[in-house]
């Protein structure tokens, strides 16, 4: 594999909750990091969040640099788009990476699901093009899928990793593109069974919160859907699968009551009310006991992994 300069810059477009985000991980990890957005007023929100996150700690916040304007960037540069989920502005943003970067710059876009060739469709290199879908919050939710495009190089997923795991993260590379990528998908599945069963009044909001968080939820912290099942017997798995799938929701539109209560403004906690009503002070309390509970879980679940390892490790002499 030809051989890259380490990348020493991180070049973030958009300074959005996600944006910000990012280079919040980025400066974490001593790198250098340059936010580009347009919004001046979103830049320096960008910059008060960076102050209160790194007060009081060794991290050098002189590593950032807020622009409305573009920098010519090299090879020992990555650039990661972080716009709206908007197939037009993120092709406009590839149009200027590449106005401004050398032909072997990486560029990475952090899409949730949009196809990496649609958005590559117009660039010149698109080979050096891969998707990164970060989880939010981004500086803490390990895992990462990772998205070739039909042209995209080997060397260009490898350095995307290579820079994922210099955040600590744990890039998951998928061998193909397809709509929603994994995660996507598995979660949209899971709330279309979750969807159906609440309109045919199978269980109430609190009770079914209940049932997942308390039972699929805390396992899957512990071990992926795979393992579960072996752990449980594929033979039970097939015997299920064969009465339950004919009954599962099989809808190919979004649920009614989803439509019904977007229709009636009901967005959730930044509308006050969705399957829940939520004030300032509820979603700041949600927040913060979340994150707090997420280092927590995280923290057991790497714990359990690298137990595992060791286990399998020793199994195998």
């Amino acid at each position: 594999m030809e051989m890259t300069p380490p990348i020493e810059r991180a070049v973030v477009i958009g300074a959005g909750t996600m944006g910000t985000t990012l280079a919040k991980l980025m400066l974490a990890n001593r790198l250098s990091v340059c936010v580009i957005d347009s919004r001046a007023a979103a830049l320096e929100t960008c910059r008060q969040k960076m102050d209160q996150a790194f007060a009081g700690t060794d991290v050098d916040t002189t590593r950032l640099a807020l622009q409305t304007h573009w920098s010519r960037e090299d090879e020992s540069s990555i650039v990661i788009e972080s716009v709206p989920e908007n197939l037009e502005i993120k092709r406009a943003v590839m149009s200027r990476a590449e106005a401004y970067c050398d032909p072997a710059t990486l560029i990475v876009t952090n899409t949730s699901g949009l196809s990496i060739d649609a958005i590559g469709r117009d660039m010149r290199h698109p080979e050096r093009l891969a998707g990164a879908h970060f989880f939010n919050p981004a500086d803490l939710i390990p895992a990462v899928e990772v998205i070739p495009g039909a042209v995209t190089t080997k060397a260009a997923l490898h350095r995307t990793c290579t820079f994922l795991e210099r955040l600590g993260k744990r890039p998951a590379v998928l061998k193909q593109a397809v709509p929603g990528f994994v995660a996507n998908r598995i979660q949209h599945a899971i709330m279309r069974e979750c969807l159906s069963l609440l309109e045919k009044g199978v269980v109430d909001i609190e009770a079914l919160d209940d049932i997942v968080q308390f039972s699929i939820g805390v396992r899957l912290a512990l071990s992926g859907p795979l393992l579960q099942r072996d752990l449980n017997g594929l033979d039970t798995h097939l015997n299920i699968a064969r009465y339950l799938y004919e009954d599962l929701e099989r809808t190919r539109e979004p649920s009614r009551l989803l439509e019904e209560r977007v229709a009636q403004g009901w967005l959730g906690a930044k509308s006050g009310q969705g399957f829940y009503r939520w004030d300032d002070q509820r979603i700041e309390g949600r927040q913060r006991r979340t994150r707090e509970g997420l280092e927590r879980v995280i923290a057991v679940a790497m714990q359990h992994t690298h137990e595992e390892k060791g286990s399998d490790h020793d199994a195998s002499k």
